[in-house]
Formats: C-alpha cells, sequence, structure tokens
C-alpha cells in the first residue's frame, strides 16, 4: 500500500485562506473542480490488487500499464510530461481493460481512480 497523498483539502483550504488575508482573488480552475476523493475503503476490490502490483513493480496483466498518462483532458493538476502513470483496474466480465484505472503522480505519491476512462477522477484517500 502506498503512503497517504501529501496534498490535502487542508493545503488547498489553506491556500484560499492565504490569498484571500493578503487581499489576492482566488480562482477555480476547471481541473481543481473536476477531481474529487474517494476513500481507499471504497474501492473496487480490484483496484487493491493494481495498487498492490504498483507497489510490487509489476508485473502488470496489460502491455500499457505503467505508460505515461498525458493528461489530455486536463482533469488532473497541470504537471510536466511523464509525471503521471496509468495502470488498468481490471473489470469483471469485460473483454477488454475495460473503464477503469489508477492513474498515479509520482513526485507527491497521489493515486487517483477513474470509473470512466478518464471523465472524471477522484484522488483516493488513504485515511478513510
Amino acid at each position: 500500500m502506498r503512503f497517504p497523498p501529501r496534498i490535502t483539502r487542508i493545503g488547498a483550504a489553506a491556500a484560499v485562506l492565504s490569498a484571500l488575508l493578503v487581499g489576492g482573488t482566488v480562482t477555480a480552475t476547471p481541473a481543481a473542480a473536476a477531481v474529487g476523493s474517494i476513500c481507499y475503503s471504497d474501492l473496487p476490490s480490484q483496484a487493491y490488487d493494481t495498487l498492490e502490483l504498483i507497489e510490487q513493480g509489476g508485473p502488470y496483466p496489460f502491455s500499457q500499464d505503467g505508460t505515461v498518462f498525458q493528461n489530455r483532458e486536463r482533469i488532473l493538476p497541470s504537471q510536466p510530461s511523464g509525471y503521471y502513470h496509468e495502470y488498468t483496474v481490471i473489470t469483471p466480465g469485460s473483454s477488454t481493460r475495460g473503464a477503469r484505472r489508477i492513474v498515479t503522480g509520482e513526485e507527491n505519491q497521489e493515486d487517483y481512480y477513474t470509473a470512466d476512462h478518464y471523465a472524471s477522477f477522484d484522488l483516493i484517500n488513504y485515511g478513510c
């Protein structure tokens, strides 16, 4: 299991409060608003298997696992190319990779889950 991400909602709230206190403005970006949160315990069981494989460094069931995620949808926070990597979460009964993925951000060790092939993301909260 990975350690909890260092990016928290408390950090975002502190940034907003700081901007307001010094007379700055706060603008919401579509990416920040589109990322939700999901408790680790609420993930499908197959996501636990994927997270365990990531922790072990593989082997992965699909050749695309571990490849760079481009963030073309611009839902996740903007980062340099190569920052994010994607991994398949097996979908029972699917003859393809399905739509479920874990996307990792290595520097801050954040893990995101998407059940709808990148239309939305939830930051995995390991503390609940």
